[in-house]
């Protein structure tokens, strides 16, 4: 209310009231690489790069290292957006892989797989689908799983250097990380540069694949059994019967692994992460927690430093809860609701302008184990002679 003198009329505008809120964008790759003849001015060294073409921007990676392969492989899929960090390939293995990991160089510029971190400051925007598509060593994937945890995305990853399935579950055994989807074993394709067949990365088309599914049918859907493209073989033998729980691919799937199986085309069959906690045991269920996360922290911008009236809290409240309502609309999640817990926000939280307010949700698990029970039966011989009559 005004306490100087107007003779007259005024107009306060109140803006109360929910606000939509933006959904958060998930179909993006970062990736680390490397390709030493790639085009200096297009591909920098330790500099993420914004690509919006994988295809065309294959043409300046050159034909050595990894940058080019992956970039077609990703294309073969989808058309996404992507932060490419190009590393230099060392003299030895050890040396790569010191390249690939990264860190600060003297001038405080992130290097390597540090260097996705710096996306958003750079490029505005950030990766979440994340991987180092055949530099993927066992350091470098622990690694990657650090960045993916602080940029609150999915890393793909091969079981690097295993021959058998043993050996990859016995890789597998070293991971506790909701955010890490292991793979095995590798994807054959064309390669234009040698003119032969050669190994893909399957962690390179599962960055492609993991960008369309999110584009086209969304992020709740786990990357398994989703045909792929440009694949033509599979790098070792998997037996897979979808009715034998004991064959290579149930073997692995059981221990947390994705692997390849040929069942109309090309497909990745599996949906688990390295979790730890069996609550997100399933690729969408992390990625869920992820992006609602964030959907619901970003969108709520608007409300801080905000009177904190009860009518804020409403407003914030229904916010959140519209939503859960498009979302659970969307198929996007089973439901979702929030609600103020007046236990949870003591009058002397609210005075120092402290507000806690509660949220919870069921993500859509997939359909991983259908049980189809077969009976045999004479009953419908019950009424066979009026069948030959009809």
């Amino acid at each position: 209310m005004a306490t100087d003198y107007h003779h007259g009329v005024r107009v306060q505008e109140i803006n109360e009231g929910s606000r939509p809120l933006r959904a958060t964008s998930t179909a993006i790759i970062g990736m680390v690489c490397t390709a030493d003849d790639a085009d200096a001015a297009a591909f920098p060294l330790n500099v993420p790069v914004y690509i919006n073409n994988p295809t065309t921007a294959a043409g300046k990676a050159g034909t050595k290292g990894t940058l080019a392969r992956t970039l077609e492989a990703i294309g073969a899929q989808t058309k996404p957006e992507i932060v490419v960090v190009r590393v230099a390939q060392g003299q030895d293995a050890a040396t790569t892989t010191t390249n690939v990991i990264g860190g600060a160089n003297a001038a405080g510029q992130y290097t390597g797989l540090k260097a996705l971190l710096a996306a958003e400051s750079r490029l505005g925007i950030k990766p979440r689908i994340l991987g180092a598509p055949g530099l993927d060593t066992l350091p470098v994937t622990t690694e990657l799983v650090s960045i993916a945890q602080r940029l609150r995305g999915m890393a793909y990853a091969n079981a690097y250097n295993c021959t058998t399935k043993e050996d990859a579950v016995a890789y597998r055994a070293g991971f506790a990380a909701r955010e890490l989807m292991l793979i095995h074993p590798d994807f054959v394709n064309w390669n234009t540069a040698t003119k032969a067949d050669d190994v893909i990365a399957s962690a390179a088309i599962a960055l492609g694949l993991r960008a369309k599914i999110d584009a086209e049918t969304g992020w709740h859907k786990t990357i398994s059994n989703v045909a792929v493209n440009g694949a033509t073989g599979i790098s070792r033998d998997v037996f897979f019967d979808l009715q034998d729980p004991t064959s290579d691919a149930g073997y692995l799937n059981e221990h947390d692994i994705t692997t390849l199986v040929r069942r109309d085309g090309f497909r990745f069959w599996g949906s688990r992460t390295c979790s730890d906690d069996p609550l997100f045991a399933f690729e969408s269920s992390t990625r869920t927690a992820q992006i609602l996360g964030d959907t619901m922290a970003n969108g709520m911008a608007w409300a801080s430093d905000k009177p904190l009236h009860p009518s804020l809290v409403r407003d914030i409240l229904e916010s959140i809860n519209h939503e859960f309502r498009t979302l659970r609309n969307a198929g996007l999640i089973i439901d979702g609701n929030a609600w103020f817990d007046a236990s949870a926000n003591s009058q002397v939280d609210l005075a120092a302008g402290k507000l806690a307010l509660d949220f919870d949700y069921t993500p859509v698990p997939p359909l991983e184990n259908l049980m189809l029970r077969q009976r045999i039966t004479d009953r419908y011989l019950a009424d066979f002679s009026s069948r030959i009559t009809a």
